[in-house]
């Protein structure tokens, strides 16, 4: 089998990318585009060769390529990579084909910056391919001690972008992240689809997408079953739609944790519709530290068309979040973090506890204006009693309610 692989990746024979391309080793298409195989720049796909090397001199030649398009096209096969940074400005928009497999080290100190792959400084880029980014998590799980270390070192994601713009990812597949899978940070007009992302729900920390300080960026049409968020969304975010994401296992959809730090930007603008939650730890969440020390503003959310199949926590707002025992047990804390107009309309499924519906806002900055409109979750005990928890909240219901004890 490896002699197979070993053959396919060698011989540049057929390359299929939307147009027939020979095997030339930057093969000029019409209209001024260009694909530079990193075949032709002695990669290697034994899966054991770093192919940095190859990677790095096809991506510099792509980036200043001063025709319409580049693309770089990495073809089936596994391609071991240490560790490696794609970075801008380049001179054309570039394409990033990934059929093969790439395959990160196994042991996590080979890796010497915060993610194994990054994009960064770059505008229009497509990665695309229908490829597997192979991050070996399970030899580093065991390192993670986050749970109970505050301080802990974080282990590498398997994939960033950062200060990308008017760009995608379309057809990744990303399995077993040492640590979080894909990592967006000061991104603008940037599209996720069809992404699929895997790793064990034990997993520590293995967050699927993870957001911060971005805006106008859309997410559609991915499968994520992970060990921690499915979607994770920190602060300085703004406009974000979510659809037809089917998260499970996981922890849900969850914006924050906010507060904790004094140079936290607003999160305005997100919309989540049209999603599955399937045997997830929480469904919908919203989570700020109670001992927080900025003054961040959540607003202008909307939940909308949401399935929750055995969802532990289907709707959660945590505003007394304080993981690992760092708050004083007697101390008497509530969070500044303001959290305004949020809308909750049509979710229904079922829960596994008995309060469905949780909604713990801070008392010194009660939650304004959250409407809860067609909500009809069932606990899935022996009883069949299922309750809601709410409290500091103002608001509104409309239509049918279940659990129906929510007074706003």
């Amino acid at each position: 089998m490896a002699s197979m692989f070993l053959i396919m990746c060698v011989s540049p024979l057929f390359f299929f990318f939307f147009l027939a391309v020979s095997s030339a080793p930057t093969n000029e298409l019409d209209g001024g585009e260009k694909v530079f195989d990193v075949r032709n720049y002695s990669a290697r796909c034994d899966g054991q060769r770093d192919n940095t090397f190859a990677f790095t001199g096809a991506w510099n030649d792509a980036c200043q390529w001063t025709g319409e398009r580049s693309t770089v096209y990495i073809p089936a096969g596994i391609f071991y990579l240490r560790q490696v940074t794609f970075a801008g400005p380049c001179k054309s928009n570039i394409t990033f084909v990934i059929n093969g497999t790439l395959l990160a080290p196994r042991n996590p100190h080979a890796i010497k910056q915060e993610e194994w792959i990054v994009f960064k400084y770059v505008d229009n880029l497509t990665v695309t391919g229908g490829g597997l980014l192979d991050g070996q998590g399970s030899y580093s799980w065991p390192l993670n001690d986050c749970s109970k270390n505050a301080s802990c070192r974080p282990l590498p994601m398997n994939m960033a972008f950062e200060f990308v713009r008017f760009s995608r990812i379309n057809g990744i597949r990303s399995l077993n992240s040492k640590m979080g899978h894909f990592n967006l940070f000061s991104v603008e007009n940037f599209n996720i689809t069809d992404v699929t992302i895997t790793a064990p729900g034990d997993s520590p920390n293995t967050d699927g997408i993870k957001i911060g300080r971005s805006k106008d960026m859309h997410i559609s049409n991915v499968t994520i079953g992970t060990g921690d968020d499915c979607i994770a969304i920190l602060d300085g975010n703004t406009n974000l739609e979510i659809s037809n994401v089917r998260c499970g296992p996981g922890h849900g959809i969850s914006v924050g944790s906010l507060g904790r730090n004094k140079a936290e930007k607003n999160v305005e603008g997100l919309t989540v519709r049209n999603s599955i939650f399937n045997g997830t730890t929480n469904g919908l969440r919203i989570k700020t530290w109670a001992k927080s020390v900025s003054q961040t503003l959540v607003s202008n959310f909307s939940y909308e068309n949401i399935h929750m199949i055995n969802v532990k926590n289907p709707i959660v707002i945590d505003q007394q979040y304080c993981p690992n025992g760092q708050c004083d047990s007697h101390g008497n804390y509530s969070s500044h973090v303001q959290i305004k107009d949020v809308k909750y309309n049509n979710i229904w499924g079922t829960s596994t506890t008995k309060a469905a519906l949780n909604i713990q806002c801070s008392k010194s900055c009660p939650c304004q204006d959250v409407v809860l409109s067609n909500i009809n979750l069932v606990y899935k005990g022996r009883d069949g009693l299922v309750t809601a928890l709410c409290e500091n909240v103002v608001g509104s219901v409309l239509g049918k309610i279940v659990p129906g004890d929510c007074r706003i």
